[in-house]
């Protein structure tokens, strides 16, 4: 059956389709989001889990007017992703139905949601989620991390890494290159990477040791260079750093 989630932000409408689904027997679990970034939070879980996993999630039915993000916004993000839920629109406007389609939208529903009307676009979803193979998942490759950009995936080496920024459930990788988001806390990336020299300085960044030029002092502040770029260190973080660099240095 499928796992389906429903994004809305006027909430009764929100909830006469979560009603509808929910007595559709094609539907195993129907989930509500009120905006597109509480839906997006939900679909990174959704991600991180697995196709198979528990947090999985085979459709979302999307408005498109929505304040922020809105659901061709959040569409086009999903594109981006390897193994992205199916889409199907459901909104009270017909003249963006050209634009969804572009977006490979399963299907186009306009409000008020008839029940046949819906149980046709369960029906498409669930033939294309039943006839689309799945792409095997690899364990993750511990020297390598994976990043989406305009919808190819590429693998950034961890040794290039000279630190991490975090932005909300998101981090951004910087490299002597440039920089990539992905879609991972920075305390996940601070546990995974402890073991490969890898230190909180602040709560919004983790920094490569190697990478660090410098340890600057000044009237009370400590702040690090890495590859130019100068990062405040927290007053809980300076004494594990200095130690941390003093051990490297003398080791």
């Amino acid at each position: 059956m499928l796992r389906a989630l429903a994004v809305d932000d006027e909430r009764p409408s929100l909830e006469e389709l979560l009603y509808l689904l929910n007595a559709d027997p094609r539907i195993g679990s129907a989930e509500g989001a009120g905006d597109a970034t509480e839906a997006l939070r939900r679909i990174n879980r959704a991600l991180e889990s697995g196709p198979g996993g528990p947090e999985a999630i085979d459709v979302v039915f999307l408005d498109i007017h929505m304040p922020g993000l809105d659901g061709l916004d959040l569409a086009r993000l999903l594109g981006g992703f390897a193994q992205p839920p199916l889409v199907v629109f459901v909104t009270a406007h017909e003249g963006f139905a050209v634009q969804a389609f572009d977006l490979k939208a399963v299907d186009y529903v306009l409000k008020p949601v008839r029940r046949e009307r819906l149980a046709e676009a369960v029906r498409r979803a669930t033939q294309l989620r039943d006839t689309t193979p799945l792409i095997p998942v690899h364990e993750p490759d511990p020297d390598h991390i994976s990043v989406e950009l305009g919808g190819v995936t590429r693998f950034v080496a961890v040794e290039d890494i000279t630190h991490v920024e975090a932005h909300g459930d998101y981090a951004r990788l910087h490299t002597a290159q440039g920089s990539h988001l992905v879609r991972i806390p920075l305390s996940t990336l601070e546990e995974r990477w402890r073991s490969r020299g890898f230190v909180r300085i602040h709560r919004r960044h983790l920094v490569a040791l190697r990478h660090i030029g410098e340890l600057r002092l000044d009237a009370g502040t400590v702040s690090v260079l890495v590859d130019s770029v100068e990062l405040q260190v927290s007053r809980r973080h300076a004494r594990q750093l200095r130690d941390l660099l003093l051990r490297r240095t003398t080791s």
